[in-house]
């Protein structure tokens, strides 16, 4: 998934007085994590390495976020924009981004695409570790019989939900079908993102 190979980038640094804004991006869920300010050296510190490194204007003196938290940034794709003085990095990040231990700098209520693969980490966490009384572990010692299982019972009490026109029931069963289905995906080592990938391929 990471970028091996160097890309060559024809960036306006002059324009920019040496500093490129940066905005980090997560790429599951495009999340905007932070914003920070690379030199030229940190750019290609960043390009060699695979982990965000900044230029700090505070500190003046590169840093690559993550080097006293252990929160690293690791990147996926850096792409410039039309006007070659400003770049997007999209990311993977290990634990959170922001210092007050918080996902991102930038809090944002109500999103809910967020919140989705937020959840996949939880369920991919649970998958990992056999945690005591989490009922995502239990699932996953069950094995992929008894997940795939549950989904199908879960479709089917969602259908009926539908057919007797009971929203709230509609709303908890369709719940319970989605997050068994994450269950099933990651058993499968998959995740959600690739299921919106190809339906974008299907879209007319």
């Amino acid at each position: 998934m990471l970028i091996k190979q160097k890309k060559i980038f024809k960036l306006d640094w002059n324009k920019t007085n040496g500093m490129i804004p940066t905005i980090i991006q997560d790429f599951l869920s495009n999340e905007v994590l932070m914003h920070g300010y690379m030199n030229q050296e940190a750019f290609l510190k960043t390009q060699e390495e695979r982990f965000v490194t900044f230029y700090s204007r505070s500190k003046k003196r590169l840093w690559t976020k993550g080097e006293t938290s252990g929160n690293f940034l690791r990147v996926i794709k850096i792409i410039p924009d039309c006007d070659n003085d400003s770049l997007l990095v999209l990311v993977e990040p290990i634990g959170n981004t922001c210092h007050l231990n918080q996902k991102s700098c930038f809090v944002l209520k109500n999103n809910y695409l967020y919140f989705l693969f937020e959840l996949e980490r939880i369920i991919e966490d649970r998958k990992n570790n056999n945690l005591k009384n989490s009922y995502t572990s239990s699932l996953y010692k069950s094995g992929t019989q008894r997940i795939a299982q549950k989904v199908g019972e879960e479709a089917v009490e969602t259908i009926l939900a539908a057919m007797k026109k009971n929203t709230k029931e509609l709303i908890n069963e369709a719940s319970d079908l989605i997050y068994h289905l994450l269950v099933l995906l990651h058993d499968q080592n998959l995740n959600f993102n690739l299921i919106v990938e190809n339906l974008k391929k299907r879209k007319q």
